[in-house]
């Protein structure tokens, strides 16, 4: 799975969870976020702004 913002490859977890998060858009369309993505833009409308 990839980062929607940077495309960079997302790490997991043993379980095959993401090492990150998901952000819900106005659809309610899910999108993969990595770590640095989200300390880079701190609010979820900077983040659905850069998808």
């Amino acid at each position: 799975m990839k980062c929607d913002i940077c495309k960079k490859t997302l790490a997991e977890t043993f379980l095959k969870k993401i090492v990150g998060s998901y952000v819900k858009d106005k659809k309610g369309g899910l999108h993969p976020v990595c770590r640095e993505c989200q300390k880079k833009l701190q609010s979820k409308e900077e983040l659905l702004k850069n998808l």
